[in-house]
Parts: structure tokens; sequence; C-alpha cells
């Protein structure tokens, strides 16, 4: 097992710089997972440490050992595309033995490791079909071993599930989080589905443009969002989004929010009076709540153990409310909704998370 460290890495197409000034330690044995819309350079940077593509500036270390000028094949890792990428005309058992064979590997070990992935992925059944004759879940669990009969260093997912269909994808998560715990091994995944980073991450890296957003468990990214990017990104369904106007009355801070009551907030770490405040859809409450506004009924979707509301306020806005109480609302009936301050996370004109000065105290 080993760790990742990368340094002050950077990577340029011609003259166009795609990613500048990258520092991240992965710890030895953890799951992360890099997660961010299209093109902010999760596969690039997951490439680059699979020595697939060369980094222009800044240093990647496997272990103590720096790896920018070995190739792939010297740098002890396995990667697992979003394509299964089996040779058509071997079976499961010669796609699995393939590689080590190319390395003279002897055939009583090869044997033995081919027999070891097949079991812990449960395709021992499997092992004489050929590619046309799997599933698109067996397939890729065939993909997986193929990486497992290696015994790298690292683990390298590219989007793997991201072929299947809903339900597979669920399952194939389970099995990948499982995988994990049996093997220890040190694992970085990239996905565009936060669902997916949340559920199975040690770790989430949150990727924007080329930049490291934020650094974090599932929890931490979730109950203390650094930044906008990460607040409205992190959490299905989205965070609620409210421009605020902050002002100061007798010592204490009021908020006010277009179409609800004016509120008092707790004492902030910034003289910003231009603020958004965010609220997850699960703290907004119907008929209750110390911030309070009417609103009508735009959209019900019921998911079985919840129900999803889109209430259009006055001021146009629409917001998300999530409720495991089952609401006999009709699209356009017309409600009251509120939360309350303690719920609330702040943002100055920058983006940027303002702590409440006894958050402060306490860190």
């Amino acid at each position: 097992m080993s760790g990742l460290t990368l340094r002050n890495v950077g990577k340029n197409y011609g003259g166009l710089s795609v990613m500048s000034g990258l520092n991240l330690d992965v710890h030895d044995g953890e799951f992360l997972v890099l997660v961010g819309p299209s093109g902010c350079g999760k596969s690039t940077l997951l490439r680059m440490i699979a020595g697939l593509e060369d980094i222009t500036d800044g240093t990647i270390s496997i272990g103590e050992k720096i790896v920018n000028d070995l190739p792939a094949s010297r740098r002890g890792l396995s990667m697992v595309f979003q394509s299964y990428a089996l040779y058509p005309h071997m079976n499961v058992r010669k796609n699995l033995a393939f590689g080590l064979q190319n390395f003279k590997m002897p055939k009583a070990e090869v044997n033995r490791r081919v027999a070891e992935a097949a079991k812990i992925l449960q395709i021992e059944p499997l092992m004489e079909r050929k590619p046309r004759q799997l599933s698109g879940g067996q397939k890729q669990r065939v993909a997986i071993g193929r990486a497992i009969v290696r015994e790298p260093q690292l683990f390298l997912f590219d989007e793997p599930l991201s072929n299947l269909d809903a339900e597979l994808r669920v399952q194939m998560r389970a099995e990948l989080a499982s995988l994990y715990n049996r093997l220890g091994t040190t694992m970085i995944y990239v996905t565009h589905d936060q669902v997916e980073a949340m559920t199975m991450a040690s770790r989430i890296v949150v990727l924007r443009a080329g930049k490291i957003e934020q650094v974090g468990t599932p929890q931490e990214l979730y109950t203390n969002p650094q930044n906008l990017f990460v607040a409205g990104f992190i959490g299905s369904p989205k965070i609620n989004m409210l421009e605020t106007t902050v002002t100061e009355r007798d010592g204490q801070l009021v908020a006010s929010v277009d179409g609800f009551n004016e509120f008092t907030l707790p004492e902030l770490g910034t003289s910003d009076r231009s603020l958004t405040l965010c609220v997850r859809p699960a703290a907004v409450k119907i008929g209750s709540g110390a911030v309070r506004t009417e609103g009508r009924v735009r959209l019900v979707e019921y998911l079985g153990s919840e129900t999803l509301l889109h209430i259009a306020l006055s001021s146009g806005q629409v917001l998300l409310v999530s409720s495991s109480t089952i609401h006999s609302l009709h699209v356009d009936d017309t409600v009251v909704l509120g939360f309350d301050p303690t719920d609330l996370h702040y943002f100055d004109a920058s983006g940027e998370r303002v702590q409440t000065v006894q958050e402060r105290q306490s860190t």
C-alpha cells in the first residue's frame, strides 16, 4: 500500500493552462474521490497520476518516490476506465491473466492471482465466457479484476460506473465499497456524480476549472462547505441560496431577505453587508420556522421516502423543500414555509464562507 503526494502540479496544453499549483496529499489506504463538473480537470489529473499524461510543472510522488519520469507500467498502479476495454476474443480467465503473462510471471502465480480476484469479485462461474456473453455489470467486474490481479500500490478509477443503468450503478457502488474494505489499498476515484462521491469516499476533492475548491470528508463538505460552489455542488436536492442585506441595529445584525420577515443574525466575522444565506431543503419546514414567508406550490415530486416541493415565492425565486412527512399539497396551493437561523450557512460577496464569531472561537 502507498500514499500519493502532489506538489505544485500544473498542466499546459500549448499556451493554455488547465491546471496550476495543485497540492494534494492522498493518505495511505484511503478511498479518495475526485468530483466536479465536466471539464474541471478530474480525469486529466487522474491520467497524470497514472503516467498517461505528462505534467508541465511540479512533482508527483508515490510513497517516497517521485514518479514524474516513470512510465505508467512502472508506477505500481492499476487503472479502471469508463470503457471496459476487454479483449473480445478472449474469455474472462484469459482477460484476467493476459497482463500478468506479458510480464513473464510464473504460471502458478498467474493462476493464483486470477483465482483470488475471481473469488473476491464473485465471477468464478463466468471464467469461460467471452465478453459478448456478459452483462454490463459483469464486464465491469472483469475490468476491475484485471486491475486487482496486478496487486498494485494504487487503484485508479475513471468514472467506471457511468455506462451502467441506475439500478446497477447503486449495486456496483456497494460492491466497490465492499472491495475497498477487503483490500485496504489506496483508491482514487473520479466521478461527476456527487451521490457516488458522498456514498463511497473517505475524503472528497471538489475540483473546479483545474483548481481544488475543498478537500474533506463527505460530512465536512455537506455541513461546512467553504464556498458557494461547494455548497451548491454537494448535496441532493440542491441547497437554497438567498440574497440578503444586513444592517446593524442597536448592536445587532438584522437580515432582510425579500419576502421573509426580518431576523437577527449571530455575530459574524465579516464587515460585508451583502451576504448569501444558504439553507438545505431538509431544513426548510412547512408551516413553521422562525423566519417565514408564503409561497405557491409549483411542483410536487413524490419520491417514496420523501417529498420534494418546489415553492415559488413572491420574489420569483423557487425554494426547494424536502420532507419525510407526507403533505397533502397540490400544484397552485398556497403554503407558509420557514427555517431557523441556526440552520443557515453564510457566504460573503466573494462566495467564501463566513464563520460566526462563536464558530471561530470553537475551532
